[in-house]
């Protein structure tokens, strides 16, 4: 058999074989993997909603507290970075291994800063007294408690359902900037990835689609409703 023959067995089931979902052990171990991780969201997507809507008093508005803009610039980053992640499973599709690695590396960065600009949100937040368990007294969120800009009876409940659920995305994309980069290092970079069998650019790039999209979710909810 010869070297691409062998290596062509690794993206497909071997001959003679019945036929079957057509995806290699992989590949499907990532679409179970992120079918646990959609009941996972799921779950505390549900419970913000049930939360908020059911909460003892108004909500606070997302613009009082959180930087929109700031956000929204992230979320556009985490965006180009999914299509950056596009670029590079065309690329080694096409056999190109530069631009796959160009693509790649534009991906992970494109994840770290994003990455980068939520803990530098956290930060603030907490500076200006937003906690995961309210508002700090003392604080300049507490002065708008205090003159009724911020319903006191809820923020609770804003800050642990906001800190848990940004927080988890967070370290979603954290394992997903570090899986690429050791890709990048041990695969990319070493010319490892062919035509013939580039799965860990398709099985951590299916990964990284799901998280872009539970963001997008999370900021509509979050930040914009």
């Amino acid at each position: 058999m010869t070297h691409a023959a062998a290596t062509v067995d690794q993206m497909r089931p071997p001959y003679p074989a019945e036929r079957g979902l057509e995806v290699y052990n992989t590949k499907l171990g990532m679409w179970i993997f992120l079918a646990s991780e959609v009941m996972f969201f799921a779950a505390l997507i549900g419970a913000y909603i049930i939360l908020r809507f059911g909460a003892p008093g108004e909500w606070a508005k997302p613009g009082i507290v959180l930087n929109i803009k700031i956000t929204a610039f992230n979320t556009f980053l985490l965006i180009c970075s999914s299509v950056s992640m596009v670029k590079a499973y065309a690329s080694i599709q096409d056999g190109d291994q530069k631009k796959m690695r160009f693509w790649l590396l534009m991906t992970i960065l494109g994840g770290a800063t994003f990455v980068g600009i939520q803990i530098y949100e956290y930060i603030h937040l907490v500076e200006h007294g937003f906690t995961p368990s309210g508002v700090r007294e003392g604080s300049e969120l507490a002065a708008l408690v205090a003159n009724g800009t911020l319903p006191a009876a809820t923020m609770g409940l804003y800050g642990s359902t906001f800190f848990t659920m940004t927080g988890f995305h967070g370290f979603h994309v954290t394992c997903g900037v570090i899986s690429m980069t050791y890709l990048y290092l041990t695969k990319a970079l070493p010319g490892k990835y062919t035509k013939q069998d580039y799965r860990g650019i398709e099985t951590v790039g299916l990964y990284w689609h799901f998280v872009d999209l539970v963001w997008i979710i999370l900021f509509t909810i979050v930040y914009l409703i």
